[in-house]
């Protein structure tokens, strides 16, 4: 007895698709997405006015007691660092830093503390620095992230005198980021 069970019919062919429509297509959606990742980054890199608010209305505790507010800071271009006395490149920068506090008297440069007061206070006197620091604490973290941070410490950051943050580094910084900003300035 033969199996009456019949095979089922193939479905039509679709027409190929010629070679050069394809590549044509993918070639259109890979400049798309260049483009549209160019554009992710220059809006990642650009100044941002919020991220300026948020430096701008930072206040913070100073060993003397008094509040470190940025915003009297504005109109002069300024150098914000976050450190730590645990962090062996916070502690190398920061000579640096003050050398170039006491060099640049038109510029403005601040120290964000992210330690206990008591830690800064000793570290502070040991190494004789000069510009303001402000006691953050472990918040610090978090206040440098807000700010641009995409690592752990030293963060710095620099606005210009019209309070655009026009710089940020993560990690230690050197002579030549110092040079590079003053003509940005």
């Amino acid at each position: 007895m033969r199996n009456m069970t019949s095979s089922p019919t193939p479905a039509p062919a679709s027409p190929p698709v010629k070679r050069r429509t394809w590549l044509a297509a993918a070639l259109a959606a890979g400049v798309a997405a260049a483009a549209g990742g160019a554009w992710h980054l220059r809006r990642q890199t650009a100044p941002s006015d919020a991220v300026d608010d948020r430096l701008w209305n930072i206040a913070l505790p100073q060993l003397d007691g008094q509040t470190m507010a940025m915003r009297q800071w504005l109109g002069h271009p300024i150098i914000v660092n976050f450190w730590a006395t645990w962090c062996a490149p916070c502690v190398q920068e920061l000579p640096l830093l003050n050398a170039f506090h006491q060099a640049q008297p038109q510029w403005r440069v601040v120290g964000v503390a992210v330690d206990t007061p008591e830690n800064v206070a000793r570290f502070v006197k040991r190494f004789s620095l000069q510009f303001p620091v402000g006691i953050a604490g472990a918040q610090g973290v978090q206040l440098a992230q807000s700010l641009g941070s995409t690592g752990g410490l030293p963060f710095t950051l620099m606005s210009d005198a019209s309070g655009r943050i026009r710089a940020t580094k993560s990690g230690q910084i050197h002579a030549q980021d110092l040079d590079s900003w003053l003509q940005m300035a």
